[in-house]
């Protein structure tokens, strides 16, 4: 299922992890689709959400820190 970690493993070196159980991470899927552990902020955000975008019943926002898709940002230009 999980194939492979894209962008650093923050809770190595410098980084902190932002949740309390470990998060926030991207994930590779054997599929080929990518899969994000991050703070969840739907009940926070979604009236917010500007004209046109939308958050499904089945879906949740999450928040990412800017600096690890920073990090991830050369493993992600690789995915194909």
């Amino acid at each position: 299922m999980f194939k492979k970690r894209i962008g650093p493993d923050i809770h190595k070196g410098e980084g902190n992890s932002s949740g309390a159980s470990g998060c926030p991470d991207i994930w590779e899927l054997e599929s080929g689709d990518i899969a994000v552990i991050g703070l969840r902020k739907t009940s926070e955000f979604l009236g917010l959400l500007p004209e046109g975008a939308g958050c499904g019943p089945d879906e949740e926002i999450v928040v990412l820190p800017r600096s690890l898709i920073k990090q991830a940002s050369k493993d992600i230009s690789k995915l194909h």
